[in-house]
């Protein structure tokens, strides 16, 4: 039987979106007269060794682009881009060699940061937020030209990792590149933005704080903490250059919980337990949140809290039987 509803083709209303799409035709997206501050972007691509394809608005906001063809040499990942992935490289790599097409042209941004500094990566003008892959595919068939979408605002590069979908992150990837994007958001002189205000490029306020503490502890089982973290956590209403400190003593706290819990966990060990549910066996026996309702506690009251528990949980008293009902996934697992 057909659904209830809205009849079929209707579009649907997401919640928290405002947008507004322009009424611009097909026709309407070729450009007549190119602004100015896109003519200066056109003649500083040249300069660059690229050419401009094309100068178009896209239809959602009227914005307009550049299509370009881009000296590979001179284009590089975003320094907080999430690490690419080998068997990806190689499967796209191979699609490319098998079709002798490339046809999915990445966006790219020209950082002035690096097109006015004097290091060996000053040629590295272009970033691109979302091409990883697909520039170490073409890197790796010696191509020497990339094609790409180049937007005028680099505050878009920050933005469009949301867009990013070519490849399922896991948990550390994703706090990894928050964690990265953050740090170089500080040092770029955007700083006095608020952490609450980037909610977008964060994803989620659990990530930063995951993400300085992985920087700090490259192999911390950061899937069995984030069921806490996510339900604890929160956007903190202060501008990023204060912020940060906030986010690194959230990370310190948590390293402080994972010293605890690794500890019970050795002893466990030591006890003759070897299943590998038992570090989630442990935050779970710790974890105050099951018995509570309603909103939990401050983050950093949290953490305290467990590391507290952790310190004075008593192993003597624990059974096999009890870690064998543990659910969830095995130490170590995203």
């Amino acid at each position: 039987m057909p659904r209830k509803g809205k009849p079929s083709g209707t579009p649907r209303k997401r919640r928290g979106v405002e947008l507004r799409p322009t009424d611009l035709s097909p026709r309407d997206l070729a450009v007549t007269e190119v602004p100015a501050d896109i003519r200066a972007l056109a003649e500083a691509i040249d300069r660059d060794g690229g050419a401009v394809l094309a100068t178009y608005r896209e239809p959602l906001g009227g914005h307009v682009l550049l299509l370009c063809a881009l000296p590979i040499d001179r284009v590089a990942p975003t320094p907080f881009q999430r690490d690419v992935s080998d068997a990806h490289v190689r499967r796209l790599t191979q699609a490319m060699d098998k079709t002798k097409r490339f046809l999915d042209p990445v966006i790219a941004v020209r950082e002035e940061r690096a097109a006015t500094s004097g290091d060996e990566d000053a040629r590295k003008v272009y970033w691109i937020p979302n091409g990883y892959h697909r520039l170490t595919a073409l890197q790796e068939l010696g191509a020497k030209t990339l094609l790409a979408l180049v937007v005028p605002e680099t505050a878009v590069a920050y933005q469009i990792l949301a867009l990013n979908i070519e490849k399922a992150h896991n948990l550390r990837e994703r706090a990894l590149g928050v964690a990265r994007m953050y740090r170089d958001l500080v040092a770029s002189g955007r700083g006095q933005e608020r952490e609450d205000t980037l909610a977008l490029e964060f994803e989620e306020p659990a990530l930063p704080t995951l993400g300085f503490a992985y920087q700090k502890r490259p192999r911390l089982s950061g899937g069995a903490y984030h069921p806490v973290l996510r339900k604890s956590d929160e956007w903190i209403q202060r501008a990023l250059v204060g912020a940060i400190a906030a986010r690194e003593a959230r990370a310190d706290a948590l390293l402080a919980l994972d010293d605890a819990v690794g500890a019970i966990v050795d002893r466990l060990k030591k006890r003759g337990f070897q299943s590998p549910y038992l570090r989630p066996f442990v935050i779970a026996r710790i974890n105050p949140l099951r018995f509570m309702k309603g909103k939990a506690p401050p983050v950093e009251e949290l953490l305290a809290d467990m590391t507290k528990r952790a310190r004075g949980m008593n192993v003597d008293r624990i059974k096999a039987e009890d870690v064998a009902r543990t659910g969830g996934p095995p130490e170590g697992a995203e």
